[in-house]
């Protein structure tokens, strides 16, 4: 959901920003409403060959235990396109360069914070540097059949709960989109 264009910043902080504004009420009296407001965040699902690449993560301070999710991050460099956001991720976590880019999908996970999550496909990845991971993070990617990515997408360390979701409806509501979805990993 987008911030009114007539809500004021009222906390700047590192992540996320508090903002406010006075909304007439059905009734006619008025209220304070808020809403956080954040960079956007990109996914990223590789695939190499026949196999879909994801990454399997620690995050310092974040959580200590590993998990598994897509390659990613913050679209916080200036001007930076998802799509190019994208590419840059995959490459500084991985090193990976794919062959194209599609767009999978986009969501915003909450009515009370402007904030929009995409995900993109990247398929036939090529290694053409090392890593240029953050400090503080720890990922290597992990090379996966089909079958072994539904597995840990259907897993609790698997931190892509909304694709999960996804995942489960097609599969199981929308049989034709599932196939469509395998489809697009793979030609």
């Amino acid at each position: 959901m987008q911030l009114p264009p007539h809500a004021k910043r009222v906390f700047q902080g590192i992540i996320y920003d508090t903002y406010q504004w006075e909304q007439e009420l059905f009734d006619g009296s008025t209220a304070t409403f808020e809403m956080l407001k954040r960079v956007n965040s990109i996914r990223v699902l590789a695939t190499q060959g026949n196999n879909i690449i994801i990454a399997k993560e620690q995050q310092s301070g974040v959580k200590t235990k590993e998990f598994y999710g897509f390659f990613g991050g913050r679209q916080d460099k200036e001007n930076e396109t998802p799509e190019e956001c994208a590419l840059r991720e995959l490459k500084e976590e991985t090193g990976f360069v794919p062959q194209s880019l599609t767009l999978f999908s986009t969501y915003e996970p909450s009515d009370k914070m402007d904030f929009t999550v995409y995900t993109y496909i990247a398929r036939d990845c090529q290694q053409v540097s090392a890593p240029n991971q953050d400090s503080g993070e720890k990922i290597v990617p992990l090379a996966l059949t089909f079958d072994e990515f539904l597995n840990i997408a259907a897993s609790d360390d698997f931190v892509e709960k909304q694709f999960a979701f996804e995942l489960l409806r097609m599969r199981f509501l929308f049989p034709e989109k599932f196939e469509g979805f395998k489809k697009m990993l793979f030609e």
